[in-house]
Formats: structure tokens, C-alpha cells, sequence
């Protein structure tokens, strides 16, 4: 018996101990609650730091977009300066030519009247040397006329027949010279003056007695030629080049007009663009913010969300911010919610898109990855509700056995022998007519 009884007391002592350890120990269902908690909230930065990164990847391609496309319109912008300069150096240029041309053109201009005038005072003076040379020769034909006669007179009777029928020859053929002479004088007249010689004195009006001799107007004929001779060639160009050089300012004042007019058009055109581009996006924004705050409802059961532009009253220049407002939450950006309600918001704004520009197919890979079982259970009911209002197909990517469950046919990928892969469709549709 006082073995049993030391054994009992130390059985009790045993037992206080075990009962003390067991208190020390606390709810141990409380402590794996926690444990889920940790690895929930581990999980949901996880799916924090992925969207942010995915954010941050998606601005700095943006940037890098805007930066290029920034880069192209200067580029541009420089382009249609620097050709716009060069026309108006092009057209400095004609304007300076078309000047030159014009004062050459008048000093050629004034040329011919000069040599004209000279030629006609050297024509004047041909035509008073040639009257003077044959009054000289009528004098000389009368002196030997006078100097027969006496010779005639001297002379028997039988001489002076002979003398007279010389005479009478020699008088034939100084007429003859003399009418030739006065031929080729009046040639040479016409020739150079374009007139006749009567005419020619007329202008002149010019005494044919007083006239210096051949001798001295021949010289003085040659100096005149040889000072017409130095006064160089005459550039019978001038007004074809200055037509030509008046076509070509023409026609660049035609293709600066034309550049003036394409930049006005051009400028016009951009600001509708710009002004259609703003009332497009104005009217497609009010549409997704619409049915963003009601799919955001419908999948949080409640609370308010909202798309606001921000940083330029400019809508094609303002970014876009997604305010939200879960139930029992305030009012905040994306950012600061938990990662299923991210999902659940970024699900709610695609499908916003969505509605407002719908399509026959809809492709959603494992976008149910980070929800919980109730979350993926109100994905599937805004699936349905997206089917009912739409008549996409929906094809989901998902490893999720709820989203699975709800889905109106499965495809998988089996391998039933090795390295043989088999494609296996399931109509869950069909299975509950055969199971009911």
C-alpha cells in the first residue's frame, strides 16, 4: 500500500505537470490560424510587389513609347524648318538675281539706241564725204571738158571730130562710173542704214558743197568702227534670262504657297483629329467608368470605384487613376488595397473595357491565381453575368478546381502513354443532363 501510494503521488505530480505544460501550450488551432494568416498576408505582398512591377514595366514602356515618338515629331518639326528656311534663302537668292538681271537688262537695253545714234551720225557723214566726191568729180569732168575744147579749137576741123567722138566717150564713161559709184554708194547705204540716200540727206540736212574730203571721212569712218569695235559684244540674253530667272521665282513662290497651304492643312487636320480623339475618349471614358463602378459592385457586394483623370485637363495628355472603396473601407487608390481585391478591381475595369467594346472571344489565363475560394466564387458569377449580357465565349486558363466546377465545358492535355499527348474534352453541361 505504500508503494501504491508513492506511486499515485507521483502519478499526480506527473499529472499537474502535463495539465501546467498543456495550459503553457495555449489553442493550438488559434496558433495555426495564424500560421495562415502570415502566409496569406506573404501571398498577398507577393501578388503586391508582381502587379506593382508589372505597373512599373508597363510606365517604362510607355515612357519609352512617348520618348520615341516625341523624338519622331521633332525630328519632323526640325525637317519641315529647315526646308521652309532653305525656300526662303532659295527665294532671297532669285529676288537678288531677278534684281541683277533687270539692271542689266536696262543697261543693255540703252545700248542699241547708243550704237544707233552712232551708226547714224557715221552714216550721216559717209553720205556727205560721197556728195562731196562727186561734186568733186562733176568739177574735174567740166575742167576736162574745157581743156578738149581748147585743144579742139586749136586743132583743124578733122581733129576736132576726133576729139569730139573721145570726148563724148570718155564723158560716157565717167557717166557710167559715175552711176555706178552712185549704185554702190546707195547699196552701201541701204545696207548700213536701212534708208535711201535721198532720205539719208533729208535726215542729215547736210550741204553736199561744204562736205569735207573722201580721205578724211574714210578715217574718220574707220575711227568711228574702230570705237564701235571696243565697246565688246553685246548680250543678246539678257531678256531670256531674265524670263527664265522670272519662271523659276515664279515657281517657287507656287511651291511655297503650296508648303504654306499643306502646313495649314496639316495643322488643321491635327486639331481635328485631336478634337474628334478627345470626344471619342471623353464619351468611351463615361462609358467603361460606368460599367467599372457597376461591375465593381456587383463583385465586391457593395462599395463604390471610380476612374478619374489626372495631371492635364487635356484628356488625350491626362493619365487615368482607379479610385476605389471596398465595403466597410475608405476611399483609395489601386495601390493600396490587398492583392485579391486588386485582382478583383482589375478584373472589374477589363471587363468595363470589355462591355463597352465587346468581342467574340474573350481569352482569361490564370487570372483566379491569387483569389481565395469566395473571390473565385463571385469571379464565376460576374462570368455568368458577363454571358448573359454579351455573346463572347469565354475561354479560362485556370488550375482552379471552383472556377473548373462552374465552367460549361473542360479541355486538358493527358498523356497516356509515354511521351503521347491526348486532348480530352469534358461537356460539363451534357454530364448534368446524364447525372439528373
Amino acid at each position: 500500500m505504500a508503494r501504491h501510494e508513492e506511486e499515485a503521488m507521483a502519478a499526480r505530480v506527473r499529472l499537474k505537470e502535463a495539465e501546467a505544460g498543456l495550459a503553457d501550450i495555449g489553442d493550438l488551432d488559434a496558433a495555426r490560424g495564424e500560421v495562415e494568416d502570415v502566409k496569406m498576408t506573404v501571398e498577398a505582398a507577393r501578388m503586391t510587389m508582381m502587379t506593382k512591377r508589372s505597373a512599373h514595366d508597363e510606365l517604362r514602356r510607355e515612357g519609352e513609347a512617348r520618348l520615341r515618338r516625341a523624338q519622331e515629331v521633332t525630328k519632323e518639326l526640325s525637317g519641315w524648318r529647315h526646308r521652309l528656311e532653305t525656300a526662303a534663302r532659295r527665294i532671297s537668292e532669285l529676288d537678288e538675281r531677278r534684281r541683277a538681271s533687270q539692271e542689266d537688262l536696262e543697261k543693255a537695253r540703252s545700248v542699241p539706241g547708243e550704237i544707233s545714234e552712232k551708226r547714224a551720225a557715221l552714216a550721216g557723214e559717209i553720205e556727205r564725204a560721197e556728195i562731196r566726191r562727186r561734186a568733186a568729180a562733176d568739177a574735174v569732168a567740166v575742167a576736162e571738158n574745157a581743156l578738149r575744147e581748147a585743144v579742139g579749137a586749136e586743132r583743124d576741123a578733122e581733129r576736132a571730130a576726133s576729139d569730139a567722138r573721145e570726148t563724148r566717150a570718155r564723158a560716157e564713161a565717167q557717166a557710167e562710173a559715175a552711176r555706178e559709184s552712185v549704185e554702190q554708194a546707195a547699196e552701201r547705204i541701204a545696207e548700213e542704214t536701212e534708208t535711201t540716200p535721198d532720205a539719208l540727206l533729208e535726215t542729215l540736212d547736210a550741204d553736199p558743197d561744204r562736205m569735207p574730203a573722201a580721205e578724211a571721212l574714210e578715217a574718220e569712218v574707220n575711227r568711228l568702227k574702230r570705237q564701235r569695235d571696243a565697246l565688246g559684244a553685246v548680250n543678246l540674253r539678257a531678256e531670256e534670262d531674265a524670263r527664265e530667272v522670272q519662271e523659276e521665282h515664279d515657281s517657287l513662290l507656287r511651291e511655297k504657297t503650296d508648303l504654306e497651304e499643306a502646313i495649314r492643312t496639316l495643322r488643321a487636320g491635327i486639331a481635328s483629329l485631336n478634337k474628334e480623339g478627345r470626344e471619342r475618349l471623353l464619351t468611351a471614358f463615361e462609358q467603361v467608368n460606368t460599367n467599372f463602378a457597376m461591375l465593381f459592385r456587383h463583385l465586391f457586394g457593395g462599395g463604390e470605384a471610380k476612374l478619374v483623370l489626372v495631371e492635364s485637363d487635356d484628356p488625350l495628355e491626362a493619365g487615368l487613376e482607379i479610385m476605389c472603396q471596398p465595403p466597410g473601407k475608405k476611399l483609395s487608390t489601386l495601390s493600396l488595397l490587398s492583392g485579391g481585391e486588386q485582382t478583383l478591381t482589375a478584373m472589374a475595369l477589363i471587363f468595363a473595357v470589355f462591355l463597352a467594346n465587346p468581342a467574340p472571344i474573350c481569352v482569361l489565363d490564370e487570372v483566379d491565381a491569387p483569389l481565395d475560394d469566395a473571390n473565385v466564387t463571385r469571379f464565376c458569377d460576374l462570368l455568368d453575368e458577363m454571358t448573359r449580357q454579351t455573346e463572347t465565349r469565354f475561354l479560362i486558363i485556370t488550375h482552379h478546381a471552383v472556377t473548373m466546377s462552374r465552367m460549361d465545358r473542360l479541355f486538358g492535355v493527358t498523356m497516356a502513354e509515354q511521351g503521347v499527348s491526348q486532348l480530352v474534352s469534358v461537356d460539363l453541361k451534357a454530364a448534368e443532363k446524364m447525372v439528373a
